[in-house]
């Protein structure tokens, strides 16, 4: 049994190997711990019936860090501690994507020790719809 620790398996965040590489690739940026208020539900009541039996559908939001194409050949000779360049400049803004659709674009942000995203752009529904077609 190796005594080697995965990637990422520290939930404390100390003591984490990767976090001086990941600091030197971000070029010394690093998240920032903020205070949020309560959210509050300030939407439009629904008055469509047809609407309403969608809402509590669940979706998968997920925030895109960065990509990049890579060969398989260069896939299968990835080991621990290897470094992918991204396609995305350090500080740039994060993609938000419901069910792989993008929505908005965010910041990373630490919220009683979890990470978080903080909306600095919403796109559009009709910008959205524009995209799908």
């Amino acid at each position: 049994m190796s005594d080697e620790k995965e990637p990422g398996s520290d939930p404390q965040g100390k003591g984490d190997e990767w976090s001086p590489a990941m600091d030197e690739q971000a070029g010394g940026a690093q998240t920032r711990a903020v205070e949020l208020d309560e959210l509050k539900d300030e939407s439009t009541p629904v008055d469509d019936p047809k609407l309403d039996v969608i809402l509590d559908i669940p979706v998968t939001l997920s925030m895109e860090v960065g990509n990049t194409e890579i060969a398989i050949r260069n896939l299968l000779q990835l080991s621990q501690g290897s470094v992918i360049e991204l396609g995305r400049m350090a500080g740039e803004p994060l993609d938000v994507k419901v069910n792989g659709t993008l929505i908005a674009h965010g910041e990373v942000v630490v919220v009683n020790e979890r990470y978080g995203i903080r909306l600095t752009d919403v796109i559009s529904p009709q910008e959205r719809i524009k995209k799908l077609r």
